[in-house]
């Protein structure tokens, strides 16, 4: 054979088997022994012979000495990435010579690259390499020692090896070029450290992780680390400590991997602490990190700990980076936009927005969607460690108040877009989110709804009684937009408490309904809803203020329908509900009343009359003054409800012009729950009209659209669509 032969034949390249030729690779790996023995069609006895003329080479040279760049030790309980691991070696297989693997600390990125060297051993028979940068350190390696390390593992002379950085890049690259190697390329500080030990064109490859996405460098795929999915994080656990391992405790094992974040470095911590500890329970160890407060110090042992991992990317941060990272432990919600950052740190928008995308550049913060960011959980835990440590108790106050202020002030301004008495910005306002339409308002309010109702709470328990029935009125007409949102009762529940503290019984009623409305429909409390709701309309009855009295009889309505209880009585009470808005001239109201008429009638099966009420109220809506808000929503309604009334007739082709009809009504403005239902009632009138196929859209849209509180129609949805899917 000649040279270039035996590399087609092995799978060796022909720089390879030329080094070790001519004595320059004095100790060729075993898969690299087992690669040539194949391609030379080797018997056994000749096989154990090569075996032995290397092992005598190894002893001769000295080249049984550990070799330069050595992989780890793999990680014996290694669970889950399979996703990834996947996408990985598939790369490998398309040619792709670089992948980047990225991802906050602790996220298990150097176990993914050696387990992925391992899987990929017999495509890299020449070699695979590891190298840590150290790019946390303070003094990150410098290219040129990573060159001559990655040179002389490669096995080139140290006389060989060029004296500039860029001709050792370049001779790396020819050696690489050469052969089937691969290069791990662990905890990369930038680019510039990266790209100068990159491969070129060949069969060589490298994976490099990194805390950074890397962004600068081109050509490269990346592979974005999560943290484990709940059922990973109970195996980890498992394989690292007995007691987690009996069934009797998963419920216990899950809320560990919860308080974990389901971060691989904090579940082995966590792991470890079992099984060193062994008279310790599961529960034990939950107790443990139940304190918000202690967690991360529990999750420390010996020189390893979560929040000396996170301190590392920390301490990489500008000073006006670390500033809004610890100020970002104020934010109450979940997850934030850009304006809140601006907010804390004080600057103008586009500066919020690159302080937040360095976060993220280092892990420290998650994207989320298109202009959101949100915390890991443990992370979060160490910006408030930070922020108590870094900034005086005052200082801490002041940011957090001006945050509240700022989320109230302007969820007050976003929800008055939908009150017939406003209906537009107030002169002069000026912000940093946009709420120039009815259409931004309800994007802002229900996006932030996690941080106004944090704001509100602060606010509740700081007293400030008129500011928290300020911003609850607000939200009365808006909040029919998400009306299955359980926010709604904590809202009402505290804007119903704080009114009772102040001198108006005429703002103190009106919240009281509005508590009546939340425990009836969002929280699902019917009956409750019905006794809040007669409170307030004895209250209303002693007060002589009619138009709540008229609302109280109108949720007690409602609330007795929902729980199926008292419907004579809920008829009666929504017809008096109608005479009283009418007496008093209340037109917004008057017209909204016959939904709940026509509702009522339908779930009794009376249709023709329920559909006379939804008839009704399109009439009254066109001659009454009703402001605009209300008139739609009564329109919305009344359309949606006699569609699906008219589908429940079997008026198949009504029912269809009417829920038509409905639909550019409750677009964009009823909750999706609502348009949901109308996708609905869509899809059953083309069933009845024998146009299944036209029908199958429809019910997939019903199904993303339709709240779980409405399982009825989740349920018919599911059914049509079986039906359908079965047929076909």
């Amino acid at each position: 054979m000649t040279m270039e032969q035996l590399a087609e034949a092995s799978g060796v390249s022909a720089r390879a088997i030329s080094d070790m030729e001519r004595g320059h690779s004095r100790a060729p790996q075993t898969r690299t022994l087992a690669a040539l023995a194949d391609g030379l069609g080797l018997d056994p006895r000749q096989r154990a012979g090569l075996a032995d003329i290397a092992r005598q080479s190894r002893s001769q040279t000295g080249a049984g000495r550990p070799r330069l760049c050595e992989l780890p030790r793999t990680i014996g309980d290694f669970v889950g990435r399979s996703a990834e691991l996947e996408q990985a070696a598939a790369l490998t297989e398309e040619g792709k010579d670089v992948v980047v693997v990225h991802g906050q600390a602790g996220l298990g990125k150097t176990a993914f690259a050696v387990k992925l060297a391992e899987d990929l051993a017999g495509r890299f028979p020449d070699g695979r390499f590891y190298l840590d940068l150290r790019g946390t350190d303070d003094d990150p390696m410098a290219v040129g020692e990573a060159l001559v390390r990655l040179l002389r593992a490669c096995e080139v002379s140290p006389r060989r090896i060029a004296e500039t950085d860029e001709e050792r890049s370049s001779q790396l690259r020819a050696v690489l070029r050469e052969r089937r190697c691969l290069l791990v390329l662990d905890n990369a500080a930038n680019e510039a450290q990266v790209r100068p030990l990159l491969p070129g064109d060949g069969p060589g490859m490298a994976v490099v992780t990194s805390r950074r996405v890397l962004g600068g460098l081109d050509d490269v795929r990346r592979i974005a680390l999560d943290p484990l999915a709940p059922e990973e994080s109970a195996t980890l656990l498992q394989g690292i400590a007995a007691q987690a391992v009996d069934p009797a405790v998963a419920a216990e094992v899950a809320t560990v991997g919860e308080f974990c974040g389901h971060l691989p470095l904090a579940l082995r911590i966590a792991g470890t602490r079992l099984a060193t500890r062994p008279a310790w329970t599961v529960a034990h160890l939950v107790a443990r990190l139940a304190d918000a407060d202690r967690r991360l110090a529990v999750l420390a042992t010996g020189d390893t700990g979560v929040a000396a991992a996170f301190a590392l990317s920390h301490a990489q941060l500008p000073e006006e980076a670390a500033t809004l990272f610890r100020r970002l432990a104020h934010v109450p919600g979940v997850d934030f936009a850009a304006p809140i950052a601006a907010v804390l740190t004080g600057n103008d928008l586009p500066d919020a927005v690159d302080g937040l995308e360095q976060l993220v550049d280092l892990g420290l913060l998650q994207p989320e969607g298109a202009d959101r960011y949100r915390f890991h959980d443990l992370i979060r835990l160490y910006a408030a460690e930070r922020l108590r440590i870094e900034e005086p108790p005052g200082t801490r106050a002041e940011t957090a108040r001006l945050m509240r202020d700022w989320l109230l002030a302007t969820a007050i301004v976003a929800g008055r877009w939908f009150e017939p008495g406003y209906g537009c910005l107030p002169d002069g306002w000026s912000g940093l989110v946009p709420l120039a339409t009815t259409e931004e308002a309800d994007a802002w309010l229900q996006a932030e709804a996690g941080n106004w109702l944090g704001a509100l709470r602060v606010a509740a328990a700081a007293g400030d009684d008129q500011l928290v029935v300020d911003v609850a009125e607000s939200m009365h007409w808006f909040s029919d937009r998400m009306v299955f949102w359980a926010g709604w009762y904590e809202v009402y529940g505290m804007s119903r408490a704080a009114a009772a503290r102040l001198p108006d019984r005429a703002q103190e009623l009106a919240h009281l309904n509005y508590f009546a409305w939340a425990a009836m429909l969002p929280a699902r409390r019917p009956i409750e809803g019905a006794e809040i709701a007669m409170g307030a309309y004895e209250l209303a009855v002693r007060l002589g203020d009619k138009r709540q009295q008229g609302w109280a009889l109108q949720y007690a309505a409602s609330a007795w329908r929902f729980s199926r209880t008292n419907l004579d009585r809920a008829y009666q009470a929504a017809l008096e509900s109608l005479r009283v808005f009418g007496e008093i001239g209340d037109h917004d109201a008057y017209v909204q009343q016959f939904q709940g008429l026509g509702l009522l009638l339908m779930d009794q099966g009376r249709l023709d009359e329920a559909i006379e009420q939804f008839r009704t109220a399109i009439r009254e809506v066109a001659a009454r003054p009703v402001s605009p808000m209300p008139a739609r929503g009564a329109l919305a309604g009344a359309h949606t409800f006699m569609a699906e009334c008219l589908v429940r007739a079997e008026r198949w082709a009504e029912a269809l012009a009417m829920a038509e009809a409905a639909l550019p009504l409750v677009d964009g403005f009823a909750n999706t729950s609502m348009t949901g239902q109308v996708h609905l009632t869509l899809a059953r009138a083309r069933i009845g009209l024998g146009m299944p196929a036209m029908a199958r859209d429809h019910l997939v849209l019903a199904l993303q659209m339709i709240d779980r509180n409405l399982p009825d129609h989740i349920g018919l949805a599911r059914e049509q669509l079986a039906a359908i899917d079965g047929s076909a």
